[in-house]
C-alpha cells in the first residue's frame, strides 16, 4: 500500500468545516480502494492562533511542513484581523517559501448545476486556468512614505522575471498539450503595461515554438472577461499573471455556478517542496458555523492532491462520486439546493462506496 503524509491546515471561517468534510471523503476513498493511505496531521494555525500568539503560524512552520508530501489547506481571513496580515502571515509565505509557482485552477460545469450563462451546460465550459503564483503583482515589493500627510505615497511594484515568466509559460503549454483540445490562451494587458506585459507576450511567442502541436492565441485581460462570458466554448487552457488569473478564475467559478465548487493547486512542478491544495472560496465568515458551506471545492481539491501524489484512479473515483451527487440534486444553497455540508459529504461518501470497482 502506498502511503503519503498530509499536513492539514483548516485555518479560518468555513475552512475547518470543509477540510473536515474533505478528510471524511478521502478516508472513505482509502477504505474503498485499499491502494493508498494518507497519514494526516492537523495544524491549528490561522487567525485564532494569531490572536493568541501575534503570528499566523510559528516561525519554524515551513521547516515543519517540509517533511510532508502535500498540504491540504482550508481558508484564511477573519473580520477582526486585517486581510493583509492573514494572507501574508500564512498562505503566501507557504506558497512563496516552497516556490509553488504554478497555481492551477480547473473549472467546469458539474452535472445538475445550473450556471448563470444562458444555453450553457456541462461540456460547454471546461477550462484549466494557470496562474503565475510567485511574482508579478503579488511580489510584495513597494512601500509607503509620509503616512498621514497630504503628500502620502504608496507604491506596489509588480515584478516579472524572465525565469518566472518562462517557467509558468512552459508549464501552461505542457498542460495544454496534455489536454484533448491542445489549445492555450495567453492573457496580458500589454497595450497599457508596456514593460512586464510585453515581456509576457514575447516569452509566450518564444516558448510556443517548443510546442508546435499546441494552438495558442492571446487576449487582453479586459477583452478576456467578455470572451469568457460570451464564448466560453472557445477557451480551454488559460495562462495569466498572478493578479489577472486570480480575478479571472473567480469569474470562471461564478460562471460554473459558484465559488463553492472551485479548487486550486499551488504546485511546485519540480517537486522540491510539498505542494498545497485549497478551495478558492475563502473563509466566508457570513456562513461559518451554519452547516451550509459547500464542500465540493474541497473534494475537487482533494482529487487534485491525489493526482499530484500519483493516484489518478482514486482522484477519478472521487470526482465521479461528486458528479453523481450533484447530478442527483443534492446541492448546498449556493447552488440553489437546500442540502447541508454534512448531507453533501455523506452523499459523496456513499457514492464512493457504492460505485463499481
Amino acid at each position: 500500500m502506498r502511503e503519503y503524509s498530509i499536513a492539514a491546515i483548516p485555518a479560518d471561517g468555513i475552512g475547518p468545516e470543509v477540510i473536515a468534510a474533505g478528510l471524511q471523503a478521502l478516508e472513505a476513498l482509502q477504505r474503498r480502494t485499499g491502494s493508498f493511505r494518507l497519514h494526516v496531521e492537523q495544524f491549528p494555525w490561522g487567525s485564532d492562533f494569531y490572536k493568541r500568539t501575534g503570528a499566523m503560524m510559528p516561525a519554524d512552520a515551513l521547516d515543519t511542513l517540509k517533511k510532508f508530501d502535500a498540504i491540504y489547506f482550508g481558508a484564511v481571513g477573519a473580520p477582526d484581523v486585517p486581510d493583509h496580515v492573514t494572507l501574508w502571515g500564512l498562505r503566501l509565505p507557504i506558497c512563496q517559501g516552497f516556490d509553488q509557482y504554478a497555481n492551477v485552477r480547473p473549472t467546469k460545469i458539474l452535472p445538475g448545476v445550473t450556471p448563470p450563462l444562458r444555453d450553457c451546460g456541462p461540456g460547454d465550459l471546461d477550462w484549466m486556468i494557470v496562474r503565475e503564483n510567485s511574482e508579478g503583482e503579488y511580489s510584495g515589493h513597494g512601500g509607503r512614505a509620509h503616512r498621514g500627510l497630504p503628500e502620502e505615497v504608496a507604491t506596489e511594484v509588480a515584478i516579472f522575471t524572465r525565469v518566472g515568466v518562462t517557467r509558468i509559460m512552459r508549464y501552461a503549454f505542457r498542460l495544454a498539450q496534455a489536454r484533448p483540445r491542445k489549445l492555450l490562451t495567453v492573457v496580458t494587458k500589454s497595450n497599457a503595461q508596456r514593460f512586464g506585459m510585453v515581456m509576457w507576450d514575447e516569452i509566450a511567442e518564444e516558448v510556443s515554438r517548443e510546442f508546435p502541436d499546441v494552438a495558442w492565441d492571446k487576449m487582453l485581460v479586459d477583452a478576456m472577461t467578455m470572451r469568457m462570458v460570451l464564448k466560453p466554448q472557445s477557451l480551454d487552457t488559460i495562462v495569466a499573471t498572478n493578479l489577472h488569473a486570480d480575478i479571472l478564475s473567480d469569474l470562471a467559478a461564478a460562471l460554473a455556478g459558484s465559488l463553492g465548487v472551485a479548487p486550486t493547486g499551488n504546485v511546485d512542478p519540480e517537486r522540491r517542496f510539498p505542494s498545497m491544495f485549497e478551495p478558492i472560496h475563502g473563509s466566508a465568515f457570513d456562513i461559518a458555523g451554519k452547516g451550509i458551506a459547500n464542500p465540493i471545492a474541497t473534494f475537487w481539491t482533494g482529487a487534485q492532491m491525489l493526482e499530484h501524489l500519483g493516484e489518478p484512479e482514486a482522484a477519478a473515483r472521487l470526482m465521479a462520486a461528486v458528479e453523481r451527487v450533484t447530478a442527483s440534486g443534492v446541492l448546498t444553497p449556493d447552488l440553489g439546493g437546500n442540502a447541508t455540508t454534512r448531507q453533501v459529504t455523506d452523499a459523496v461518501c456513499d457514492a464512493i462506496h457504492s460505485a463499481n470497482a
